[in-house]
């Protein structure tokens, strides 16, 4: 897993936050959640994880994913 950067939810992303997960991020965020977004890398593919138990990754094919933590 590679760190990527981290950064306050409902503020800018910084710029290293791939445009495939922007639309994603801001889903979460007009939600009403808040806290601080995590972005990593795990085999290649972007994850931001918002410590309020979302997270929003890349898939394999190409596709992201909005949803919970799983336990």
């Amino acid at each position: 897993m590679q760190l990527g950067t981290r950064w306050t939810a409902r503020t800018e992303p910084p710029a290293s936050v791939p445009a495939s997960l922007r639309p994603g991020i801001a889903a979460v965020e007009a939600d009403g959640h808040t806290g601080s977004w995590t972005l990593t890398w795990l085999e290649g593919r972007p994850i931001a994880e918002l410590d309020a138990g979302w997270e929003v990754l890349a898939t394999a094919s190409g596709g992201v994913i909005v949803r919970p933590f799983e336990d």
